[in-house]
């Protein structure tokens, strides 16, 4: 009879039936599983299917619910949709084929696209597929395109960590870890546009060491070097995470203060960094003795604030601080001058867009 199998070919061994059909099941015309497919018994878990009844153990969701074996005939040669009833409720897909002289039905089942996650939650292997299910094959596909793919997210985040390194390097400066000239305009066009836009007016501090070539003359680079790392130690301790300090020439240091536009504290800060200068150091048994001269401007003094006019106040700020005596600092108002021959020329760094 077409469509249906013989009792004999049901009743076959169950263990080579389960060879061609690993999710099958053999249930009986009163509702009861006489045998399951080694597979489907490791899915469902809870004991030996054998006895239990079918709607105990399964949840038939597509095309229609069943309660019944009757209800169950009636759905022979359509595509099933199930659930386990316990556990994983994991879904299977499936049909029915019914078994000649009374001998119930066969159910085969599958997990349809669910594969993956059955594997998975099951701990499935090749050996609980059968051998012509090309599911063992497409799980293979999918596992090296997901090592593929895993693959090159790993080359992805490398290849965006060098090159997050490669300009963190373009934009510090090598001796003191501090912003170099690169990163110091970038910053200041920006503080100088928020500026303009009313949104936050800023400082701008020009530091130059004091005696700093005394210690290089006379205890060699070295110790320079030295003592230009202590510096940046004390720039960082004395400023916010959100300004910018950066080192623009051998012993010259400019820095942005976003928000701060009271010449109170300005002159605060200025005045403990001078003094965190002037903190004593000793370079290999020998003294060490900087300060620091510091000019400053801010941004509010300027009906439009322009970066090159507040570097060249920020400098005749800086200039008079040395003229005044050195380790102190100056804040620039309208009128400071220097005198013709001791106007500070325009500093060599400006514009200089090298590292």
């Amino acid at each position: 009879m077409d469509g249906v199998l013989s009792a004999d070919m049901a009743t076959m061994a169950v263990r080579e039936l389960g060879r061609l059909m690993p999710m099958f099941l053999w249930v009986a015309p009163t509702g009861h599983i006489r045998a399951a497919g080694p597979t489907l018994s490791k899915v469902c878990g809870a004991g030996p299917l054998a006895g239990a009844r079918f709607f105990d153990v399964f949840d038939l969701t597509k095309p229609s619910p069943a309660a019944t074996m009757e209800d169950l005939a009636r759905l022979t040669g359509q595509r099933l949709q199930v659930r386990l009833r316990h556990g994983a409720r994991t879904a299977l897909r499936g049909q029915i084929v019914p078994l000649a002289g009374d001998e119930g039905l066969l159910v085969n089942l599958s997990f349809g696209i669910a594969v993956a996650e059955a594997v998975r939650d099951h701990r499935l292997t090749d050996a609980d597929f059968a051998t012509t299910d090309l599911t063992v094959e497409l799980l293979y596909l999918t596992e090296a395109k997901a090592a593929v793919m895993d693959e090159l997210a790993a080359l992805n985040r490398r290849l965006d960590t060098a090159r997050n390194a490669a300009e963190a390097r373009a934009l510090t400066d090598a001796l003191t870890g501090l912003a170099n000239r690169r990163a110091l305009a970038s910053a200041l066009a920006r503080a100088v546009d928020a500026a303009v836009r009313g949104r936050r007016g800023f400082a701008l501090l020009h530091l130059d060491l004091d005696f700093f070539k005394a210690v290089n003359d006379t205890l060699g680079h070295a110790a320079g070097d030295f003592v230009l790392t202590r510096v940046a130690a004390v720039l960082r301790a004395e400023t916010r995470k959100q300004d910018t300090v950066a080192r623009v020439g051998g012993d010259e240091f400019v820095l942005i203060l976003p928000g701060q536009v009271d010449p109170a504290q300005i002159d605060a800060v200025a005045r403990r960094i001078i003094e965190g200068l002037e903190a004593p150091l000793v370079f290999e048994g020998r003294p060490c003795r900087i300060s620091g001269s510091i000019g400053a401007t801010i941004s509010c003094l300027y009906p439009v604030p322009e970066a090159e006019r507040m570097l060249n106040d920020a400098d005749t700020a800086l200039y008079a601080s040395k003229r005044r005596g050195r380790g102190r600092a100056t804040i620039y108002a309208p009128g400071l001058r220097l005198p013709e021959d001791r106007r500070a020329p325009e500093p060599p760094w400006l514009g200089d867009e090298d590292g």
